[in-house]
């Protein structure tokens, strides 16, 4: 079982990894600027490689909530099935705003052959159509994921499965980035901006050193037993060497 954790714990440390990569990639600043509908034709291959990567990040990012669930389970299994809830969520959320890059592109197409009578039309569109996608990439996605993470890490520091100032460091990053996505929603800073690279650091940094710590280290998983003997000598094992021996084989 322990090298079973193990195991588990290396690959959600290399989905985080991927996730960062794939996240970093799927930027599109042509799709972000004010200037887009004149942008995102001109890069239309830009665009579609950052859908290509956005894409993976449905099953990173899924993919890790299962994977720890059994885990996580065994602890608290409301919080552990909500972690997953919100994963689900934010990959429907970005599985639209994925689906709307296309949509985006052709109305670029479209305005860069228009005469000038109609190009309120397409500003119009546009502006509607960025608003949506806004709410879904940057409030759904970021929002449900952020709510994800506090569950999740609101296990860990309960149980201990990382270092306590791990899971907080954590908490309080994932805050971070969910008011950064009401501050984007009301244009009160960008998406591509100095400030809004400042609010993600503390979250990215996090899950870089979560990443490396799932690697190296990975998830302190006690058993039953250790749950149980914990439960009745709260004060841990230490003025109990015998018993602690006995377990530890």
């Amino acid at each position: 079982m322990r090298i079973l954790n193990k195991q588990i714990s290396k690959i959600a440390g290399v989905l985080i990894i991927l996730g960062i990569i794939s996240g970093i990639l799927s930027i599109v600043p042509s799709v972000e600027n004010t200037k887009f509908l004149e942008d995102i034709y001109p890069n239309k291959d830009q665009v579609l490689t950052a859908a290509i990567f956005q894409f993976l990040l449905v099953p990173i990012y899924v993919g890790f909530s299962l994977l720890l669930y059994p885990i996580l389970r065994q602890y608290n299994k409301s919080l552990s099935i909500g972690f997953v809830g919100f994963r689900f969520v934010s990959a429907t959320f970005q599985l639209i705003g994925i689906i709307l890059l296309p949509v985006f592109v052709l109305l670029s197409q479209k305005y860069s052959i228009t005469n000038s009578s109609d190009i309120t039309i397409y500003e119009t569109s546009g502006d509607m159509l960025k608003l949506f996608r806004d709410l879904s990439n940057h409030l759904g996605v970021i929002l449900a994921t952020g709510l994800g993470n506090i569950l999740f890490y609101l296990i860990l520091y309960r149980e201990k499965l990382i270092p306590i100032w791990l899971s907080i460091w954590g908490f309080l990053g994932s805050i971070f980035i969910m008011v950064a996505s009401f501050l984007i929603i009301f244009q009160l800073i960008e998406v591509i901006s100095t400030e809004y690279a400042l609010m993600s650091i503390p979250l990215v940094g996090q899950e870089i050193v979560l990443a490396i710590w799932l690697l190296t280290r990975g998830l302190t998983v006690k058993t039953n037993t250790q749950r149980s003997m914990y439960s009745v000598y709260p004060s841990g094992y230490a003025h109990y060497p015998n018993r602690w021996q006995q377990l530890k084989k």
